[in-house]
């Protein structure tokens, strides 16, 4: 369907079929309760997500402290990656995905399934750390044991590639003002409907990447320093992420 001469809505699939979104939110779900059996595993992720939040928000604080680019790094680290409190959003998604596909512009909706698909990927990778981490609280050396014991190094790849996937498609949709005015004028039908808490995410963003007048420079910079991080840990070197060095930002 099409508004405004801009394609509305993800109207391919047939009835029953749950679409990406759907399959997407199932198997997100479903990682939700990994370690549901595990109190102590279930305690030592959350510990992991947030020593791995404080990392990245340590590693960009250079750009955090950019006024251009505060917005974006909170919202990437913080929202998109760094393993904050999903609930509502969620609880949302799974309620009313398919009111969602109807709503949402393409480009807004394929932003949303490319996080959702990243959130997958990268809570499959936080269990598999967990699973290996040395016993302990968390620093730099054993976060580093239990990053290299998981593995999947191709994952890693994808987990970097995913973030300027996204950041890109978010900085493309801030440069179409139709298509931006379109996902704005959505937020009270998603509140009538029951996704506000998802919609206000997508609103945040797109306003953190409209905030920026063109993202190219952040998306490389974050992409080129995580790459570079994921050699050294899995390569077993001494200071991962440089925090002592006076190279670890360029």
């Amino acid at each position: 369907m099409k508004l405004l001469g801009v394609e509305v809505g993800d109207t391919r699939r047939g009835r029953g079929d749950p679409g990406e979104l759907g399959r997407l939110l199932e198997r997100n779900a479903a990682l939700r309760g990994v370690f549901a059996g595990d109190p102590k595993a279930r305690e030592r992720l959350a510990e992991l997500q947030r020593w791995q939040s404080q990392r990245l928000l340590r590693s960009h604080a250079d750009l955090r402290a950019k006024p251009r680019y505060r917005a974006a790094v909170e919202f990437f680290f913080n929202e998109l990656y760094g393993g904050g409190d999903p609930t509502a959003r969620d609880r949302d998604l799974q309620r009313v995905h398919r009111v969602m596909e109807r709503l949402l512009p393409m480009e807004g909706l394929r932003a949303l399934m490319l996080a959702i698909d990243l959130e997958i990927l990268s809570q499959e990778l936080d269990a598999e750390v967990v699973e290996n981490l040395p016993p302990g609280p968390i620093t730099v050396e054993s976060y580093a044991a239990g990053y290299r014991g998981a593995g999947r190094r191709s994952d890693r790849e994808r987990q970097i590639e995913l973030l300027s996937v996204i950041g890109g498609f978010l900085d493309a949709v801030v440069k179409k003002p139709i298509i931006r005015g379109l996902v704005h004028l959505a937020r009270r039908p998603a509140h009538a409907a029951g996704f506000g808490a998802m919609q206000e995410f997508l609103e945040r963003g797109l306003d953190a990447f409209e905030g920026m007048k063109g993202a190219d420079e952040f998306l490389e910079t974050i992409r080129g320093r995580e790459s570079r991080w994921m050699e050294r840990l899995f390569a077993g070197v001494a200071d991962p992420f440089q925090f002592e060095g006076s190279t670890a930002r360029k």
